[in-house]
């Protein structure tokens, strides 16, 4: 039994370390393939997508009632300010989740009573304009995602035009 301490004590050990590398590392992963799926269209601005349909996937299992707006942001060269304007809706709501998939801020339009607000996504340390709410991050990259519901598709084109008035560009 002597003879197998070792090794057994190693394979516990290489076992316990590759389950905490994978359980510290896999949240990064995983926004760093969502960040580059929405960021087809090139980061810190809004790209607006259309309705799910049965064949959506750039979110996983997209709601059918929902218009999506997001915005992948790059803070290695400054802040994001978002410029956000509720839209009249059933529901709306502005989430911020960071580089480890946290969602650091969320506001919908009940707690924003449909009035315009600005927030500046950025890192400790760094300074923001007077007027925003300042939104600390870990890392450089994330997602700032608008959800927006509809509940009757015939009100989708006046819900997409008013969502646009949401903005998002590096400062």
């Amino acid at each position: 039994m002597a003879r197998w301490t070792g090794p057994l004590v190693t394979g516990a050990l290489v076992a316990a370390l590759t389950g905490y590398g994978v359980i510290a590392y896999t949240p990064d992963l995983l926004m760093a393939a969502a960040v580059n799926r929405v960021a087809a269209g090139g980061f810190n601005r809004f790209t607006h997508a259309p309705l799910a349909t049965a064949a959506s996937r750039q979110i996983v299992r997209p709601s059918p009632d929902l218009a999506y707006s997001a915005c992948p942001f790059d803070l290695s060269k400054g802040a994001l300010l978002i410029h956000a304007v509720p839209v009249a809706a059933p529901y709306w709501s502005l989430s911020i989740f960071d580089s480890r998939t946290n969602a650091v801020f969320v506001r919908n339009g009940g707690q924003a009573q449909g009035k315009p607000f600005a927030i500046a996504v950025t890192h400790a340390g760094r300074s923001v304009p007077s007027g925003y709410r300042r939104i600390e991050v870990a890392g450089d990259r994330g997602i700032a995602l608008v959800r927006i519901l509809v509940a009757d598709r015939t009100a989708f084109p006046r819900l997409d035009a008013a969502r646009r008035a949401t903005v998002c560009e590096l400062r």
